[in-house]
């Protein structure tokens, strides 16, 4: 088990230096910002004087090295559009991208789950042709689009939801209910063809013959072997949930780290989106090290591979 984990962790860790590298090159692709900042009015002179004042007139190599330092002490850098530290802006706006991330997977794992169990006992039967019909219509829709229809309709026009700002727990439905859809139907499908397959197995048989009620065979029996792949794509949901909230955070005007993302994109603010990035892809990066966590608690044989 130590083996595993210490394989993994390395893995880990070499996906995260890549991030670091790839965030920071990409940042620099879009322009100088020193230009940026001083506006189109600005001389040579003032864009010289902000290039130094903020270190840009340094080789990118040593920008890059002084960069990881500063995130190995903690130090994300200031922002040059909020003049502020990154760190305590990120810290600032986490808890609602937070709130928001785990209320769409929880929606999607309640709905998802049930209907894929469904499906897998009426295979080739109306009801699994429907779940599947969701599953497919879930996928080909845009989620800016579906969060625009809630906000006119619910909002809008039937006024049961709000639809913008979090100042109570309501706020977060219409945004949770846009990032779940579109993580429900990867979960739905996945615990389907699951239960479809331990249904059919010889220990589900077994477990039948000796008499065991359905309930019992199906959640007992099934359900934990289907659920090895569903957990790891949950976790793999949270995060695309995470990196998905700059759109829908704009769409519902939450001023969350998504939102912070996307400003930070429009005004250039390099210091924020290397930042967020780095932030979204270390949270990627440990929930998918804790989907083969529990994976290998789940099937001792992960242990060993």
């Amino acid at each position: 088990m130590l083996k595993f984990l210490a394989r993994r962790a390395l893995l880990a860790v070499l996906v995260m230096l890549t991030v670091l590298t790839i965030s920071f090159a990409l940042t620099r692709l879009s322009g100088d910002v020193a230009v940026s900042m001083a506006g189109p009015q600005a001389t040579q002179q003032d864009v010289e004087t902000i290039r130094k004042a903020y270190g840009l007139d340094r080789p990118l190599s040593v920008q890059f090295v002084s960069w990881v330092a500063g995130v190995a002490t903690g130090d994300l850098g200031r922002s040059y559009l909020y003049h502020a530290p990154v760190g305590a802006l990120i810290r600032s706006r986490l808890p609602i991208t937070l709130t928001l991330g785990l209320t769409g997977l929880v929606i999607a794992v309640v709905v998802a789950i049930p209907l894929g169990i469904l499906a897998a006992m009426n295979e080739g039967r109306i009801l699994d042709r429907a779940v599947m019909m969701v599953a497919v219509i879930g996928q080909a829709m845009p989620s800016f689009w579906l969060g625009l229809l809630l906000v006119i309709w619910i909002g809008v026009k039937l006024q049961w939801l709000p639809i913008s700002g979090v100042d109570t727990w309501e706020g977060y439905i219409l945004p949770g209910v846009v990032l779940a859809f579109s993580a429900i139907p990867a979960l739905m499908r996945l615990t389907r063809g699951g239960m479809v397959d331990a249904l059919a197995s010889d220990y589900v048989r077994t477990a039948r013959a000796k008499g065991l009620r359905r309930v019992s065979v199906v959640l007992k029996h099934a359900l934990r072997n289907a659920a090895m792949p569903v957990v790891a794509v949950a976790a793999v949901q949270l995060g695309f949930m995470l990196g998905g909230s700059v759109v829908i955070e704009s769409v519902f005007a939450l001023n969350g780290v998504g939102y912070l993302a996307w400003e930070s994109i429009s005004k250039n603010d390099f210091p924020v989106v290397q930042a967020v990035v780095l932030f979204l892809a270390t949270i990627y990066i440990a929930l998918t090290l804790l989907a083969d966590m529990l994976n290998a608690v789940l099937d001792p044989r992960l242990r060993l591979a």
